[in-house]
C-alpha cells in the first residue's frame, strides 16, 4: 500500500475545502450570509490560510506544488463568490420580486371637481333658459364691488373685517354681482346671463364656511319683467336640477342691490324634508338670495328704472355640491383627497 506523503494530505484538504466552499456559496441566501463566506474561506484567518500554515512541514522541492494548488483554489473560489454576489445585486436593482397573483393597482385618472359638475349643470339649465354664461375679474374695485350696487358708503360688508383689500380703493371680490354693473354698462337690455366665478370673505373655514368659494350670479332685465317671471325661473332651475319632487320656498329678506329681496330655500335634499341636522330640522335648504333689480342699481348702470325691470340672483354651487351628493363638511371639497375626489370621476 503506498505511503500517503505531507504533499498528498495537503492537496487533498485544498480539493475538499473547494467542493465545501463551492457547496456554501450555492446554499448562501443573501449578499450578507455570501460575505460572511468570503472571510470564512478566504480571509486572513480563514481555513485556506490554515491550510497554507503547514506549508513549512514540506520541502524545497514540494511548496511549489502545493502553492499552486492553493492559489487554483482560492481563484475558483474567489470567482464562485464574484459571481453570486453579482446575482445578489441584480436581483436588488430590479426591485422587489413581482407578485403575479395580486390584483393590478388601477391609475388614479382625475376627474371633474364636484363643484365644477355642479357649475356646469347650473349653468347648461339656465342656458336652456336663454341665459348666457361669461365671467368677471376677481380684482375688482371698491366702486363696482360696492357703490354701484347700492351700498351706502358705511355698509358692514365694506369693513376690512369682512372684505380683503389689496388698497384702499381695490379688492378681492366679495360676491360676483360687481358683473351686474358692469354687463348693463355694456350690453343695452334684454339682458340674460349667468356668472360663475370664485368669491372672497374674512370667513372662518368650517364644516359650512370657506374664505374662497365659488359663486354664480344671475341677472335678467327687460321691459316688463316681474317677480312672478322670477318665481318661475327659479322654480324651473330647482325642478331640472333637483327632480320633479323638489319644493321651493321664497322667504323675504334684504339686499342693497335687490327690492324686493328673497332668500330661496329648496325641500333638503338629505333628508327628503322631514328635518335632519344638515337643514338643522327645517326640512328647507337655504340655495340662494335673489329679489328684483333695485332702481338705483340700473340707473347707476345708464338703465332707465322707469323703463325696465329684471331680477338678479347669487347662489353658492359648493353648498348645492353638498346637497345634491351629500357631503357633510364643505371643507372636504378644498382638500385634493384623490380618495374623496375619486367617486365623482
Amino acid at each position: 500500500m503506498p505511503t500517503t506523503t505531507v504533499t498528498d494530505e495537503l492537496i487533498a484538504q485544498l480539493r475538499a475545502l473547494e467542493a465545501q466552499g463551492a457547496e456554501a456559496v450555492g446554499a448562501a441566501g443573501g449578499a450578507e450570509p455570501l460575505e460572511a463566506l468570503r472571510t470564512e474561506y478566504l480571509g486572513r484567518k480563514g481555513r485556506l490560510t490554515g491550510i497554507l500554515r503547514r506549508l513549512g512541514e514540506l520541502s524545497a522541492e514540494e511548496r511549489p506544488v502545493v502553492g499552486a494548488e492553493a492559489n487554483r483554489v482560492k481563484e475558483a473560489l474567489s470567482a464562485l463568490l464574484d459571481e453570486r454576489a453579482a446575482s445578489f445585486a441584480a436581483a436588488a436593482d430590479a426591485g422587489p420580486g413581482i407578485d403575479l397573483s395580486l390584483p393590478g393597482r388601477g391609475r388614479w385618472k382625475g376627474g371633474v371637481h364636484p363643484v365644477t359638475l355642479v357649475i356646469d349643470e347650473i349653468c347648461e339649465i339656465f342656458r336652456d333658459l336663454g341665459f348666457n354664461r361669461i365671467a368677471g375679474p376677481e380684482l375688482e374695485t371698491q366702486e363696482y364691488n360696492f357703490s354701484k350696487l347700492n351700498f351706502p358708503p358705511n355698509h358692514p360688508a365694506t369693513d376690512m373685517h369682512d372684505t380683503f383689500y389689496v388698497t384702499d380703493e381695490v379688492l378681492l371680490r366679495t360676491h360676483t354681482s360687481p358683473m351686474q354693473a358692469r354687463v348693463m354698462e355694456q350690453f343695452a337690455p334684454p339682458v340674460r346671463v349667468v356668472v360663475p366665478g370664485t368669491v372672497y370673505r374674512r370667513d372662518p373655514f368650517d364644516a359650512s364656511h370657506a374664505p374662497a368659494f365659488e359663486q354664480i350670479e344671475g341677472l335678467a332685465v327687460d321691459e316688463g319683467i316681474t317677480f312672478a317671471d322670477f318665481k318661475a325661473t327659479i322654480s324651473t332651475f330647482v325642478r331640472r336640477f333637483f327632480g320633479a319632487d323638489a319644493k321651493t320656498r321664497f322667504r323675504p329678506s334684504f339686499f342693497p342691490f335687490t327690492e324686493p329681496s328673497a332668500e330661496v330655500d329648496v325641500s333638503c335634499q338629505l333628508c327628503g324634508g322631514s328635518g335632519c341636522s344638515a337643514c338643522k330640522g327645517t326640512g328647507w335648504m337655504e340655495i340662494m338670495g335673489a329679489g328684483m333689480v333695485h332702481p338705483n342699481v340700473f340707473a347707476a348702470a345708464g338703465y332707465d328704472p322707469e323703463r325696465y325691470t329684471g331680477y338678479a340672483f347669487g347662489m353658492g354651487p359648493g353648498r348645492i355640491a353638498m346637497q345634491r351628493y351629500g357631503v357633510p363638511d364643505i371643507r372636504l371639497l378644498y382638500e385634493s383627497d384623490v380618495r374623496f375626489l375619486g367617486q365623482f370621476t
